[in-house]
């Protein structure tokens, strides 16, 4: 174990904001720094979420030089350093590295037209294992499909398709490189063997991205690189840093919640929300999707995601919540906090209103919709807001009792991150829903945190991540279920919620038949 005079340096790149912040090795911060983005991304088209690279770029170095002048003798003492990263957003490079285009963001909505039909052999593959669907939505998810259909000049002109990551880690040491743990997405990657997928592996054909544009990967652990003199100069970094391979946002997130492998679940209530179980088997969370490599050795993160998530909730601000938006303004508090506030005037269940989050398609149900039922006269907005509420933590418990059963494990806590997890109230509905407790983490910087604590365990620091967990995550508040709201929400979630789906489902195709048929601003 190093002395208590160590400190490391970790950069969080997130949808809205870039962090950057010092920790000492038993999780106290330093220096800390945010940037907030003005403009989180353009659209060209309706749909469309486009962000310049080099933007994430401008809003880090604002970070870097406000913590050098907070802590410059702490900064002086600094050896290792760790990046994260948020997910499935390319970079577009040329052969001289420089960037072709925008970055098409995660948050996207575009879909490709599949042109070009996969080959015969592939088809009746995919079809014989009931693949076809799924493999169809992530073709036309994928970044690179569209652009070869929609702009073949700008791909004829790209060399290197890599993650955003890669990007901000050649920025910041002159190497394209990038650990399999940030490749998470419309990348062609063998998670199980945290390796690139060979030109004969039948799943390689989906992305249509040659191995030739793809960067190398290093091993979660070793170091990428260090940090030059010229990026020094202009960041406030001291040069000769090593960055290391670590992983990205929602794998961070989990170990910065201190969740044990196999015995603790951890949920992020973030724009896209998730439940992760880390563990050191490759177990896939459901058929067809596969689990993620964690940003520390030895260990998979199986994971389900409500894509859409608490983005929702930015959703219902922006289409019902005006009222509480000029409140808020009013009262000096975030809107989210007026409505969490309203909210506890609606009863558990929000009387028989229940909400199907599908807002955006998972690849396991590639036609679903979102869906509310139980309407009556006494509904509000507020008891919509509450179903949102409900609706994605309904989700959630639904996608983590499969990963139990995948696993052959039973979860007994919950560790909260994300925007969401502010709440108290929130904390204490997802205890009800679950039925199991909950606990939030006393820094609520939950990505940095786990990659400072990826960084200690690369470096030597921490002899395990037991250890690093003791020293690093401190909890804050603990949440048990209310046993009455519990039978509320077991009811709804068993006899309606999980029936949703199969139900609904068919009425799904059909309104997905008719968009394809009547398509409005050319969106599906």
């Amino acid at each position: 174990m190093k002395n208590n005079d160590d400190y490391v340096l970790t950069i969080d790149f997130g949808t809205q904001s870039v962090r950057t912040i010092i920790f000492d090795y038993n999780g106290n911060v330093i220096a800390f720094a945010k940037s907030e983005y003005e403009e989180p991304y353009f659209s060209p088209a309706p749909g469309y979420c486009e962000q310049n690279p080099e933007y994430y770029w401008e809003h880090m170095l604002k970070t870097t030089n406000e913590v050098a002048r907070q802590a410059p003798d702490v900064l002086k003492k600094i050896k290792s350093m760790g990046i994260t990263c948020f997910r499935d957003t390319p970079v577009f490079l040329d052969k001289d590295l420089n960037v072709v285009r925008p970055s098409i963001l995660w948050l996207d909505q575009r879909q490709a037209a599949l042109k070009e039909k996969l080959p015969l052999f592939h088809r009746f593959a995919f079809k014989i294992v009931g693949m076809s669907e799924v493999v169809k939505l992530n073709m036309k998810r994928t970044p690179a499909i569209w652009l070869q259909e929609n702009e073949p000049e700008n791909w004829n002109k790209i060399d290197k398709y890599v993650p955003l990551s890669c990007y901000l880690i050649y920025r910041l040491t002159g190497q394209l490189k990038d650990s399999p743990a940030n490749c998470t997405g419309h990348f062609p990657i063998n998670f199980k063997k945290l390796a690139w997928r060979s030109k004969h592996d039948l799943q390689r054909v989906v992305f249509r991205i040659p191995n030739r544009m793809l960067c190398d990967l290093v091993p979660v652990g070793e170091v990428i690189g260090t940090i030059s003199e010229e990026v020094s100069k202009v960041s406030g970094i001291p040069a000769g840093i090593n960055l290391y391979s670590t992983g990205s946002d929602k794998g961070s997130e989990t170990i910065g919640t201190g969740s044990k492998p196999l015995t603790m679940a951890s949920i992020s209530y973030g724009t896209a929300s998730s439940v992760e179980v880390m563990m050191k088997k490759y177990v896939e969370p459901s058929p067809f999707l596969p689990a993620y490599g964690a940003p520390i050795p030895g260990f998979y993160q199986t994971e389900f995601q409500v894509y859409r998530g608490y983005w929702m909730i930015t959703w219902f601000m922006k289409e019902f919540g005006k009222g509480e938006t000029a409140e808020a303004k009013i009262l000096d508090m975030a809107t989210e906090e007026v409505l969490n506030k309203k909210m506890l005037a609606i009863p558990p269940g929000s009387d028989g209103l229940v909400l199907q989050p599908y807002w955006g398609p998972g690849l396991d149900r590639p036609e679903a919709r979102g869906a509310v039922i139980g309407w009556t006269d006494i509904h509000t907005r507020m008891h919509l807001y509450r179903a949102i509420v409900e609706g994605i933590a309904y989700e959630l418990r639904d996608n983590l009792e499969r990963i139990e059963k995948n696993a052959h494990t039973k979860v007994t806590e919950i560790r909260l991150s994300g925007g969401g997890a502010r709440s108290s109230a929130i904390c204490q509905i997802t205890a009800d829903i679950f039925g199991l407790p909950v606990a939030r983490v006393k820094n609520t910087e939950a990505a940095s945190v786990g990659t400072a604590i990826a960084v200690g365990l690369a470096d030597g620091t921490f002899k395990s991540l037991e250890e690093a967990t003791e020293r690093m995550v401190e909890v804050q508040d603990r949440f048990e279920p209310n046993p009455e709201n519990q039978a509320k929400y077991d009811y709804l979630f068993n006899k309606v919620y999980k029936h949703m789906y199969p139900r609904l489902s068919s009425l799904y195709k059909k309104i997905r038949e008719y968009k394809n048929e009547y398509p409005s601003n050319g969106q599906n």
